[in-house]
């Protein structure tokens, strides 16, 4: 997600071409909005417009569903009569310009409604509209006062399915500098993969890809070139389980792993799995997937004509640069307590993990025998960086995450200064002190038997938790006597 993986200094992202007449289509959208029978509230200086509906007392839990039209004469309206039909109540709705396409429109509705409906009304949604992001609340009560200001966030696995599609960038929408921008078949095929991104749900298997002649050499090409330089650049664990990758999923020049098959040996190795994804990911939602050791993945390959540069993650990124590493159980550990330490963070404390995240998973160094050795995929995956940050030229820091998170994460050329770590444990025991720094009115315990985050904000919550490790400790002493009696100690 915040990879920069360019082997040469790119240019500054433009905004896609959109042949659709905005001025209109706000015409057209404001003529189906007064066909709604809301009470219109004067339009807001950010240029939205909001109605308000009546909020009628309801069990059921609130959410909320961010969507845009697909540019035909009448689908606001058949989409708001899917609320109607499913008797889904709408407390709020408001329209504004889209921040992710410059012409078009987006739809937010806050509504009450349970999972059932909530996952009913999605499917039928996407028939007449493109759906952006959902949030649903599990917990219908009013919130602790000192909840109010809390940020949503997954609270078991599956959520992940409410929010692995809010994708900021790219996805099947391409900016105009982007390589693939005016190769039509290029762009056809990153729908497809787009679409079954977008489709996936938690649970089901990843699908296997039947790739292309073209994205195959061009991965070929990527693959040759990186591992003339991995033996003298990598780090010990990247160099350790690299090869088992080749034995496991088929890694080689001439075939591009499947996710599915990545994600099954993730799972055995480190407790990690592999999601697909569309583009781009908020901080927030990609380092929520990290708390539940869930790796969001892309499965496009870059274009064609510039095997050596992207401006955005792809599977070559993902798969050669991450995914070794991932395979670690001490590197999982330390990519999951980012994540842990994000859920109910602020925006600043998020952004300043993601820039931990950044510099560490994405960019990081670390000495080995003596020696400087990368760990970061961003690095990993790209060869004039890679090379440049072991040249003896670049700006090496000591990992501090109080100074580490204020630095400026460069996107499209190297980075201005690299961070060391003298291993990952290190750097793991440094993230949990300053994740402590974070405010937060409770923290959070992963539970890997229900694959959930338990929320400890008071006695009974911390009370159990308690008991959890006091059996823990038991196994351990009993192990422990044991062993001694083996051992006639």
């Amino acid at each position: 997600m915040y990879a920069k993986k360019s082997d040469k200094k790119g240019p500054q992202r433009g905004r896609s071409v959109d042949s659709v007449n905005s001025a209109h289509e706000e015409k057209q959208l404001n003529n189906e909005m007064n066909m709604v029978t809301f009470n219109k509230s004067e339009e807001n200086s950010d240029n939205r417009r909001v109605f308000t509906g009546r909020s009628l007392s309801s069990e059921k839990g609130g959410a909320t569903i961010i969507f845009s039209l697909k540019n035909e004469v009448g689908d606001l309206i058949k989409a708001l009569k899917l609320f109607q039909e499913k008797h889904v109540n709408l407390v709020h709705i408001e329209s504004r310009k889209s921040r992710r396409r410059n012409s078009d429109f987006e739809i937010f509705v806050d509504c009450d409604s349970d999972h059932e409906q909530l996952k009913e009304l999605t499917r039928l949604l996407r028939k007449h509209t493109d759906i952006v992001e959902i949030t649903q609340s599990d917990d219908p009560a009013p919130p602790d006062d000192d909840m109010v200001d809390v940020p949503w966030f997954p609270k078991k696995i599956s959520d992940l399915d409410l929010c692995a599609n809010r994708v900021l960038m790219y996805g099947s929408d391409l900016d105009a500098d982007h390589p693939g921008f005016k190769d039509n078949i290029y762009r056809k095929r990153r729908k497809y993969f787009a679409d079954l991104a977008m489709s996936y749900k938690h649970g089901e298997p990843i699908p296997y890809i039947d790739f292309t002649a073209e994205e195959v050499q061009t991965w070929g090409v990527v693959f040759r070139e990186l591992n003339k330089l991995y033996t003298t650049h990598a780090c010990k664990e990247y160099l350790k389980n690299l090869p088992l990758l080749v034995k496991h999923c088929n890694y080689s020049e001439n075939n591009i792993p499947q996710l599915e098959d990545v994600s099954r040996f993730l799972k055995e190795h480190s407790g990690f799995i592999i999601r697909p994804v569309a583009g781009y990911l908020s901080p927030r939602d990609f380092l929520a997937g990290l708390a539940f050791r869930v790796f969001h993945c892309t499965q496009y390959v870059r274009h064609s004509s510039e095997p050596l540069y992207t401006p955005e993650p792809d599977t070559c990124h993902e798969l050669l640069g991450h995914v070794p590493l991932l395979a670690e159980p001490s590197f999982a550990q330390f990519s999951q307590e980012i994540g842990l330490a994000s859920l109910g963070a602020s925006n600043d404390a998020v952004q300043k993990l993601a820039t931990c995240y950044f510099f560490t998973v994405e960019f990081g160094l670390c000495k080995q025998d003596g020696k400087l050795r990368a760990y970061g995929a961003g690095l990993l995956s790209s060869i004039s960086e890679l090379k440049h940050s072991l040249s003896g030229k670049a700006h090496i820091l000591p990992f501090d995450p109080m100074v580490t998170c204020n630095q400026e994460c460069i996107i499209t050329a190297f980075q201005d200064v690299y961070f060391v770590s003298e291993s990952f444990e290190e750097a793991k025991n440094q993230m949990r002190e300053f994740a402590k720094t974070i405010c937060r009115p409770f923290t959070v315990h992963y539970n890997p038997y229900t694959q959930s985050v338990d929320v400890l904000r008071d006695t009974d919550s911390i009370n159990t938790m308690v008991k959890d490790i006091r059996h823990e400790l038991d196994i351990v002493e009993d192990a422990l006597n044991r062993l001694n009696k083996h051992l006639h100690i």
